[in-house]
């Protein structure tokens, strides 16, 4: 309980530490950049503390929280700081990603980075001040770039590039150099703290490593890479309908606004005209009396008013007569001269019948998708309530798309630096909280379902899995909790099985010892054969595993089989009669004839026991042993006069057990033979009687072999 406690409160302090260096950062860069534009230097070195962060805390998160933050606050004093919030985000990662690889202590590597990061910062810096200001940026780099450029003959565009490049170079080497010396004289102890406890739970990517790496190949779409292509796809087009959305309602609000000082211009003309003396106006014109008068009063109204043209107008069947018409084109070649008729435009065609009987029509958009215009029109009534003419005025809305290419640009920088924000917690938030736990679960379980077979690893997977420690308060948590009772139940209960399973094979060993006693207390002079011949079979097996010989045969399960089912390889000698089992002379033919029949019967014996139990058994390397321990590599064996490796290999191992412990034992017709004879019989014998493998490393093992015949041949050997 203490141990977890103590390890919860240093988590707290590391995220405290990592907390306090972000807000240094954040400050760091605010004053900086509020000092630099106060002395009016070119030089803001806002990034001086994300760089700051990225190089001691390696987080990448952080850094670039740094850095947006950093521009929304700089924004107060310097408008400009809040458009270059993707490109410092930008510069966050590629110093995270750069000080992760190489570290901040390589000059070579750090003026590389510099470089790196200046080119950046020049074509952000360019970009954004171009796109906002033209060649009209207000700074003391764009005065200097446009001398450059008169001098040099060269755009002013590329002048403005190469002295911001010149300009950040220097900034970022000096930023390199003050970071170096800041590193320096921090604590090793406080550096390493940050590479600890990453995340919020004790668990992080660099902790799970050991335990997904070789697994990563397996997957196919990874989760992660999916969420976060999931969230950013989502969250681009958020930004971009928000995008669209804001257009379009800026589009919508200036062309009411538009729309609304043309309709106040209308109204205010409509109070000038005297609706009686229309008539006039049309008949004599310029020498109607009044009419002078009244076109110097429109004109002072359109000139205190934001239209591009005001007209008075009388609609008839083929077009608008222009009565007054007051506009800023005047000056042009082709001006609309009083009395001239105007046929409908496309636009109005659908408005003609309303304009003649003198309805009030909506305004009417006309013109291309790159010059519209909106025409607010009023009707003019006379004392009768008759309409006599329109008063028309004309807005152009080109001129505030010019302005639309600069907010587009505002917009995108803002939502982009927010969006890069929101994609970095997405990335963070889906690795640490559901891939990288995910990933490492499923690894550990799949170790654990491996490992079944030996109860150490599945231990061990167990305490793998515990170690991940998991503590993200969700239903991941929930799922983890659960896999470690699972995996420590089924750990227990595995246990207990393999505590049976050991207790029914030595039942089952004691039982086919007692059947190989009752075989062996028929014959006279085998004297503890079964036993010998168990260890002789153990010594074989383990030396043809240690060779690596018949690796893809001698598996575990293989060599305990063999093992165990050494003892019945003569179970067949229970059918063979005492008088020639137990003759102590030299058999006859016939006898002899009578002896061999003990593997056809040991085998049918093992067969039948087979037939009684369902699946894999151990009882069929007893058969085999049974059958075939009496057959020779060079084919002249019995029962069936198999060779080579068509002998099976637990046949062939029993035959140089049995041989051997036949030499170098006492029988009723023989004395033991010496065991210096006895291994060179076995050597005559190996590549025609033997296997040579089997006798290669029974003769390098003879250390183990003379323990077994002092501990079962009481008789000193020669």
């Amino acid at each position: 309980m203490k141990s977890q406690v103590k390890a919860k409160r240093r988590k707290l302090s590391i995220r405290s530490r990592r907390a306090i260096i972000a807000f240094c950062g954040l400050f760091i860069n605010v004053l900086f950049s509020f000092i630099m534009f106060k002395l009016g230097f070119p030089l803001f070195l806002d990034s001086v503390g994300t760089i700051i962060v990225a190089a001691i805390s390696g987080l990448l998160f952080p850094s670039i929280c740094t850095a947006v933050a950093s521009s929304i606050i700089c924004a107060l004093f310097c408008e400009a700081s809040i458009y270059l919030s993707f490109f410092n985000s930008v510069i966050a990662i590629i110093t995270v990603a750069f000080i992760q690889k190489y570290g901040i202590k390589n000059i070579r590597k750090t003026l590389l980075y510099a470089f790196i990061v200046a080119v950046l910062a020049t074509l952000s810096s360019t970009f954004a001040q171009y796109a906002l200001y033209g060649q009209q940026v207000p700074s003391l780099i764009a005065q200097n770039a446009r001398s450059f450029s008169s001098v040099a003959s060269i755009p002013f565009l590329l002048s403005f590039a190469i002295t911001n490049f010149l300009l950040y170079f220097f900034e970022k080497g000096f930023i390199c150099i003050f970071v170096l010396i800041l590193i320096s004289a921090i604590p090793k102890d406080f550096l390493a703290s940050f590479e600890e406890g990453i995340w919020k739970q004790r668990f992080s990517p660099e902790n799970s490593q050991p335990y997904i790496a070789d697994r990563r190949s397996d997957i196919k779409h990874a989760l992660h890479s999916r969420l976060t292509l999931f969230f950013t796809t989502i969250s681009a087009l958020l930004v971009f309908l928000t995008i669209i959305i804001t257009i379009n309602l800026y589009s919508e609000n200036a062309k009411n606004d538009r729309i609304e000082s043309a309709a106040r211009c209308v109204r205010l003309s409509s109070e000038f005209i005297d609706a009686s003396r229309i008539d006039d106006f049309v008949k004599f014109g310029k020498h109607a009396p009044g009419y002078k008068e009244t076109l110097n009063l429109l004109s002072k109204t359109w000139q205190l008013s934001s239209v591009t043209y005001l007209c008075v107008v009388k609609n008839e069947e083929d077009g608008a007569r222009f009565i007054f018409n007051v506009d800023s084109h005047e000056s042009t070649e082709n001006p609309v001269e009083f009395g001239k008729l105007i046929p409908y435009s496309k636009e109005f065609e659908p408005y003609k019948d309303d304009l003649i009987e003198g309805n009030q029509i909506e305004p009417v958009l006309t013109g291309s998708i790159f010059k519209r215009q909106v025409i607010v029109s009023r009707p003019l009534l006379n004392s009768e309530g008759k309409c006599v003419c329109y008063v028309t005025a004309g807005v152009d809305l080109d001129y505030f798309s010019k302005y639309l290419g600069s907010f587009i640009v505002k917009v995108l920088l803002i939502m982009a630096g927010f969006f890069i924000v929101i994609i970095s917690y997405i990335i963070w938030t889906i690795g640490t909280k559901i891939s990288y736990p995910i990933s490492a679960m499923a690894t550990c379980i799949n170790l654990f379902s491996d490992s079944v077979a030996e109860q150490d690893k599945l231990d061990e997977n167990v305490r793998q899995i515990r170690s991940l420690d998991i503590q993200s308060g969700d239903e991941i948590q929930k799922l983890y909790d659960a896999i470690c009772q699972l995996t420590l139940n089924q750990t227990e209960q595995v246990r207990d099985i393999r505590r049976l399973s050991d207790s029914t094979m030595t039942m089952q060993d004691g039982l086919i010892i007692t059947m190989a006693d009752m075989v062996e207390n028929r014959d006279s002079d085998t004297g503890a054969h079964v036993q010998k011949t168990s260890a002789y079979v153990r010594i074989i097996v383990e030396g043809l595993k240690r060779k690596e010989y018949y690796a893809s045969k001698i598996t575990p399960k293989f060599m305990s089989d063999v093992v165990r089912s050494a003892p019945l390889h003569d179970v067949g000698k229970i059918n063979i009669p005492d008088e020639v089992l137990n003759k102590p002379g030299k058999l006859t033919d016939e006898e002899f004839e009578i002896m061999k029949t003990h593997t056809t019967a040991g085998k049918k014996i093992l067969e039948k026991a087979i037939s009684t139990v369902q699946g894999e058994s151990y009882l069929k390397e007893a058969r085999n042993m049974a059958a075939y321990h009496h057959e020779r590599w060079d084919g002249r064996g019995y029962p069936e006069g198999l060779h080579g490796e068509v002998i099976p290999l637990s046949a062939r191992i029993m035959a140089v057990a049995d041989v051997f412990d036949a030499l170098a034992s006492p029988r009723v017709y023989k004395p033991a033979f010496p065991l210096e004879k006895a291994l060179a019989i076995l050597q005559e014998g190996s590549g025609t009687q033997f296997d040579p493998k089997c006798v290669e490393v029974f003769m390098e093992s003879l250390s183990e072999v003379k323990m077994i015949l002092r501990k079962f041949n009481p008789a000193p050997q020669a």
